[in-house]
């Protein structure tokens, strides 16, 4: 008897929040003896290997239109993928994980000022729910910013252009198009960094490296199927379970125990990014039901 559409996809969303959990303890841990930088270039090295196993014959057949949007999409990806592996190393995971979670509401931001979508009042008014979410977690003035923080923001930011980059391929580019010239592209764009801060690993962390990209390919096909089997308001609330994962192993690998301000903040978060996936999935019903113009 197959699962309902919701509960599979919730299944998948609470596997990728697993994964995400173990991937930021993989970096935590190796950090103390590798570089982030490092760390993030083999990431995308393995990611980069298991795709042209498993879709290599499609790279004859690819047709790349929008170099310019590529090329921004990878340069995000990568910049977001160095702030979050350097955030991971300096401060505890499950706070940056909730930090994370403001993306959402940078996409949105940038979806009203740069691509011209309509973004009504409700949407505005989630949106700034969230940010105070994020405030709540990073209580300005109570304490000082670190540098951990200042970098789980800017991975964000940078998640939010990759997701507005995302939007704007997808209009003309095919799926395995992007996917491909993306893991071309940020293993490049991983590796200059990279060499700044090089040391040749240990093989004891370069199979620590080799599960990291395992890890992190399972992350992107576990979202990839959860988005797939039902809507986004459906799936979207099930993402907390990323700070639930994040902050268990964090306690168990690390001694590290959140605070009462990360759960107000993040749940703060994930409820504004809930609602506005809500509304965008009305306002696609209601261009989608609009009849056709005669």
């Amino acid at each position: 008897m197959p699962l309902p559409a919701p509960l599979k996809g919730a299944l998948w969303m609470c596997l990728s929040g697993l994964l995400f959990a173990c991937l930021s303890a993989i970096v935590r841990h190796t950090s103390a003896d590798l570089h982030p930088f490092e760390i993030a270039f083999f990431r995308s090295v393995i990611i980069l290997l298991l795709m042209l196993s498993w879709k290599g014959r499609t790279l004859k057949s690819l047709q790349v239109g929008q170099w310019k949007m590529h090329m921004l999409r990878a340069v995000s990806g990568t910049a977001a993928m160095l702030c979050i592996f350097t955030a991971f190393s300096l401060m505890p995971v499950a706070e940056v994980t909730a930090l994370t979670f403001t993306a959402p509401l940078f996409a949105t931001l940038g979806a009203g000022l740069f691509l011209g979508e309509t973004v009504r009042a409700r949407r505005w008014i989630a949106t700034l729910i969230g940010f105070v979410g994020a405030m709540i977690i990073l209580r300005p003035g109570a304490e000082a910013l670190t540098e951990g923080a200042w970098l789980a923001m800017a991975a964000s930011v940078a998640l939010s252009v990759t997701v507005l980059s995302i939007k704007a391929l997808s209009r003309t580019e095919a799926p395995n198009t992007i996917v491909l010239v993306n893991a071309f592209l940020m293993t490049l764009f991983s590796l200059i960094p990279a060499l700044f801060f090089w040391t040749w690993p240990s093989p004891t962390l370069i199979a620590w490296m080799v599960l990291a990209g395992i890890v992190a390919f399972g992350i992107q096909q576990s979202l990839t199927r959860a988005f797939a089997a039902a809507e986004a308001t459906a799936v979207l609330p099930f993402d907390f379970a990323r700070l639930l994962f994040t902050a268990l192993i964090g306690f168990i690998a690390f001694g590290e125990a959140p605070d009462l301000w990360t759960w107000v903040g993040g749940a703060v978060i994930v409820a504004s990014t809930v609602y506005i996936a809500h509304r965008e999935s009305v306002a696609e019903r209601q261009v989608t039901d609009k009849p056709p113009l005669l």
